[in-house]
């Protein structure tokens, strides 16, 4: 009775345990809750950030009038900024309409001396800017702590963003 008693809680330790490691490898490995800050009039910010839910990130909306003092806190350059600004829980921004694979990609990559990415602009055909089928190609910028920047990746057409 005993050998039979201890194999089957054996059996029950190791599934328990399988199932553990199991669920730690399904979890997220990037930081996906995102306070946005938006304006409270701002329609195209609401579909961002539908799109940026559907692709599983969790946000809290901050309806701001005071967007520019954010952006400024954020060190977003005027030349780079957008409608929106995203904050990460480890800090970092992502300003615009960013396709939400791309912020997965940076939170999982990120790069070193970076404080985010952005879209300046509005760019007709990113998300939360759909119009019909139209689109115009845009790019995503690294913002670095020294104030710099370069292209992160290139968006040439609507399929590229999901």
């Amino acid at each position: 009775m005993n050998v039979i008693y201890l194999l089957r809680h054996s059996v029950i330790f190791c599934l328990s345990l399988f199932s553990i490691i199991t669920f730690a490898q399904d979890k997220p490995t990037v930081d996906t809750l995102l306070q946005v800050y938006k304006s409270p009039q701002c329609g195209c910010c609401v579909k961002w950030v539908d799109h940026i839910e559907q692709a599983g990130f969790t946000t809290q909306v901050i309806n701001t009038n005071a967007l520019a003092e954010i952006k400024t806190q954020f060190a977003i350059a005027p030349k780079q900024r957008s409608c929106h600004t995203a904050v990460s829980q480890q800090g970092y921004v992502f300003e615009g309409h960013i396709p939400a694979k791309v912020i997965k990609r940076f939170l999982q990559e990120q790069p070193d001396n970076a404080i985010g990415l952005s879209v300046a602009g509005m760019p007709v055909g990113s998300p939360g800017m759909e119009v019909e089928n139209n689109f115009m190609p845009y790019q995503v910028i690294l913002l670095m702590k020294d104030g710099t920047t370069q292209t992160y990746a290139k968006i040439d057409s609507a399929k590229q963003q999901f």
